[in-house]
């Protein structure tokens, strides 16, 4: 059966955050593919740009212009497809069509092309190879840009069960963590209201040694009760909280002003008492040398760049050359089109830094993350705990195991 695009169409619609969201549907013999893009709220300054100047109903009357050029393009042509647009938009961060377009067009034609090939899109990705499921990373404390005032300055204090043998059980050992940290939460505060962050985390009055500790505890218990072992994990966001000016990191919550050495430290201080899995962005965006120093230095503990790399195969290569980190998130909507994010997973899997797929804040319900993730082999897929928009991709990781495996872990060292 053929794959050429017969039809290409786009509308506005809404995230998770009830912002606007580019939204395609491809249609291929007579099978139609959806993507929404996501859309970040915690953003490196190298991304992609979602919208042009004139916003997303701008974004849409440009689509209209040239989705004609798209018919007869084959669908299952991941890395040409991610080409030919390039080709339409020639700037270098898809500011002309925008990066929610190309996100979109890119995966919606996959997910065409997997329907009318009848294969799952995961497979259409990855192609024939043994496949093992990536462990859920989940978010189940929250602060900075993804809670508000009051909350903790660190972003994100994350669940990893490491020790989990089936894709299911690490499912809800995350949903037991998240459980857990509440009742720990109102152990502390009794007032607490149950107020959740942009991903479905708590979001509690809580300074970050206090978060640490809570999670930390919840992890520990939540790994007696399930009998395998569950670690934390912690994102800092430290692009958020750094000054350019003063070259320092701003702790509002705690007053405390850090420099670069003084981050390193507080990081290491982290990792030695409570022993994290995942470390992502400990510091600033632009900072290769200080994410060498700090990688290594610790152990243990997979050091990941998200805002470092921002999905960007050239800046990856960057950081290689120097030792800057051993792990690297992995968001599509970052470089725009699905073929330079499988070409940026392809180049971190080659140096040996584990890959890291990750949802965004703002969400749509797509069950796509979990066929990204398998299909680029990535040790871990980042889409949160709970909340329809974040459940959908970890449902898709077990529907996947009962259709097409059973299919084992990845391999982390821990």
């Amino acid at each position: 059966m053929g794959t050429e695009i017969k039809e290409a169409r786009a509308r506005i619609v809404f995230n998770s955050r009830g912002e606007k969201a580019f939204e395609v549907d491809v249609l291929v013999e007579g099978f139609i593919g959806r993507a929404c893009a996501p859309a970040g709220a915690s953003t490196g300054a190298g991304e992609a740009v979602a919208f042009p100047p004139s916003g997303p109903e701008g974004a849409l009357q440009i689509f209209r212009e040239y989705s004609t050029k798209l018919i007869g393009f084959k669908a299952d042509d991941i890395i040409g497809l991610s080409k030919f647009l390039h080709e339409i938009d020639q700037t270098p961060n898809f500011s002309k069509i925008g990066g929610a377009a190309a996100f979109a067009i890119t995966v919606a034609s996959v997910d065409a092309a997997a329907k009318a090939l009848g294969i799952p899109m995961f497979k259409l990705i990855g192609g024939e190879k043994k496949y093992a499921h990536p462990y859920p990373l989940g978010n189940v404390l929250g602060g900075g840009k993804h809670a508000g005032p009051g909350s903790p300055d660190i972003q994100e204090f994350l669940s990893l069960p490491v020790g989990a043998k089936r894709v299911y059980d690490a499912v809800y050992a995350n949903i037991l963590v998240h459980k857990e940290v509440r009742r720990l939460i109102e152990k502390r505060d009794p007032s607490f209201s149950g107020g959740k962050g942009d991903e479905g985390a708590w979001a509690p009055n809580l300074t970050d040694i206090e978060a640490l500790e809570t999670v930390y505890e919840a992890v520990n218990n939540v790994s007696d009760k399930v009998g395998f072992k569950v670690r934390m994990g912690i994102d800092f966001a430290s692009s958020s909280l750094y000054n350019s000016e003063t070259k320092c990191y701003e702790y509002t919550r705690r007053n405390k002003v850090l420099s670069r050495e003084d981050q390193i430290n507080f990081v290491l201080t982290i990792i030695d008492k409570y022993s994290p899995i995942y470390i992502e962005d400990p510091l600033f965006e632009d900072d290769f040398e200080g994410f060498a120093i700090l990688t290594k230095q610790a152990k243990g503990t997979y050091i990941v760049g998200d805002d470092l790399f921002v999905t960007n195969t050239k800046r990856l290569l960057n950081g290689v050359k120097i030792g800057a980190g051993n792990g690297v998130i992995l968001k599509v909507n970052q470089v725009g089109a699905l073929g330079d994010a499988i070409e940026f997973a392809n180049a971190a899997k080659a140096n040996k830094y584990i890959v890291a797929v990750s949802h965004r804040s703002g969400e749509s319900v797509d069950p796509h993350l979990a066929h990204i993730a398998l299909g680029v082999s990535g040790e871990i897929i980042k889409s949160g705990v709970v909340g329809g928009e974040r459940i959908a991709k970890l449902n898709e990781l077990i529907r996947i195991d009962e259709l097409y495996g059973p299919f084992n872990m990845m391999k982390l060292v821990w």
